[in-house]
């Protein structure tokens, strides 16, 4: 009995599960209709979900695709940069080689290929410094005696100009009224009175610039060998030479000077770098230039660049070095390296990047470094005097490279060398500010006008230049003026 009671509830439990589960499906229809919808639903939206999904899928591809293309034409056209000298050469000899009508030194705009050297972003050329096999000290430098078989012959400088009768409108420049005739014969090496920069005019007329008190003068007289630097128009902070990397021979035996404007030395000074009671930031003697000569800055940085010769007139060697530099070996070890050791009287060097002066013309007007017609007139003036383009494939080149980065000169102040400084600043006085567009000219017509008498120029690396000095970027743009 118990057992048959058991079932029995057992049995009765069952059926009150099964009933409830009748019910619910019962009651539950509507629930089913929404479950069912609620499916339908899913499908539609998994379903526009997947189309959107193909069509952003679709325009990546296509976005992909066209940046792909543009790459690949803008490498084609990389490849294509190396012959744009070539057809620039055939278009002049097309026109002839000589300047025969103004409308022959009209620019041609065209001509300029806006991305011609771009290199895509994120994949710039990256450049480093390599070893210089510097001496270990300088306790055993010894100057050889005679290092350099230099040609030597006697340079004098145009000092005053006078007012000539046909000319009422006469202006006195810092840069002198060279002529064509002149230019011409200040090429020879020879005995002779140039233009080289510091003209004065007729006595009652005002300065033509560059003007340095007469202490300052009394202290660069003295010098034997000198670096110097300059900053125009507050362009750049005062980097001070690594002190701690520089012998203590050269720091009682070389001259640092560094030549400020009042405007940059307003500037420095807000700045707390101030002159001591000896007229010195650190390793640097500052010296104010009053009155410059140029409203270019650039043009007027070139006076200190080109012609350390005149402004420490006793001294041997010099060593140029841009502000944006700042000097990490000792300088005493640069000459021994770079002139005695090399047998040169002057040494620069190459450019990290082009070659040609062909490039060098278009990325300047390209980056608007200077106003596009007087590039075009200086550069259809150099190929009718027969500027060849450099052959990095032919070992009898005179150059590795016809483009300097001439950022870090040093020279010895030889006749040759005094001589091609004068003559590539008058390039920069008569033409544009551009410097590299000038160099080779300035070096192959010096050389192929004095076939018997050789200018020692070494042409370095840009890795070794790189290992010399710290490399920072200006603080502003120089004037704007020179884009004028």
């Amino acid at each position: 009995m118990a057992l048959y009671r058991t079932s029995g509830e057992l049995l009765t439990e069952r059926r009150s599960i099964i009933d409830a589960v009748f019910n619910s499906f019962e009651k539950s229809d509507h629930g089913s209709r929404g479950l069912r919808r609620g499916r339908r639903f899913g499908r539609i939206t998994k379903h526009k979900l997947s189309r959107w999904i193909f069509l952003l899928t679709a325009l990546i591809s296509i976005l992909l695709t066209v940046y792909g293309l543009k790459m690949f034409f803008q490498a084609k056209m990389e490849s294509k940069f190396s012959s744009i000298p070539l057809i620039l050469q055939e278009e002049r000899n097309q026109q002839g080689n000589i300047m025969v009508s103004d409308e022959a030194k009209t620019p041609k705009e065209n001509t300029v290929v806006p991305n011609l050297g771009m290199v895509p972003k994120g994949k710039r050329r990256k450049h480093f410094p390599c070893d210089v096999g510097f001496l270990e000290s300088v306790e055993s430098l010894v100057e050889p005696q005679s290092y350099v078989n230099s040609t030597w012959f006697s340079l004098e400088y145009v000092d005053y100009e006078e007012r000539t009768s046909k000319n009422n409108l006469f202006e006195p420049r810092f840069g002198g009224h060279q002529t064509l005739e002149e230019r011409e014969n200040s090429f020879y090496a020879k005995n002779q009175t140039l233009h080289c920069g510091f003209v004065k005019g007729p006595p009652g007329l005002p300065s033509t610039g560059f003007d340095i008190n007469e202490k300052d003068k009394a202290y660069m007289s003295k010098c034997k060998v000198a670096v110097s630097s300059c900053i125009f128009g507050s362009s750049d902070f005062l980097r001070r030479p690594t002190s701690r990397l520089i012998s203590q021979y050269s720091k009682d035996n070389v001259c640092f000077v560094m030549f400020l404007d009042d405007q940059t030395q307003s500037k420095l000074s807000s700045e707390g770098n101030s002159p001591d009671e000896r007229g010195h930031i650190g390793l640097w003697r500052i010296v104010i230039v009053k009155n410059l000569p140029y409203e270019d800055m650039r043009r007027t940085g070139k006076v200190p660049k080109f012609l350390s010769h005149r402004l420490f007139p006793n001294s041997r060697y010099s060593i140029w070095l841009d502000s944006k530099m700042r000097l990490n070996s000792d300088p005493m070890l640069i000459i021994e390296y770079f002139l005695w050791r090399r047998k040169a009287e002057y040494a620069i060097s190459n450019h990290y990047d082009r070659h040609n002066v062909w490039e060098e013309v278009l990325q300047n007007k390209r980056l608007n470094k200077y106003n596009h017609t007087a590039i075009d007139e200086q550069f259809n003036f150099y190929q009718s005097d027969g500027l060849p383009k450099v052959d990095p494939s032919k070992s009898n080149d005179p150059l590795p490279s016809y483009v300097p980065e001439g950022s870090f000169i040093i020279r010895a102040h030889t006749p040759m060398s005094n001589l091609f400084s004068c003559l590539w600043f008058n390039e920069v006085d008569r033409f544009t500010s551009r410097d590299q567009l000038s160099f080779a000219y300035t070096y192959l017509k010096l050389r192929r006008m004095n076939p018997e008498r050789p200018f020692q120029l070494y042409m370095f690396k840009d890795c070794e230049r790189r290992a010399l000095v710290k490399l920072f970027r200006h603080r502003s743009l120089p004037s704007l003026l020179e884009t004028a």
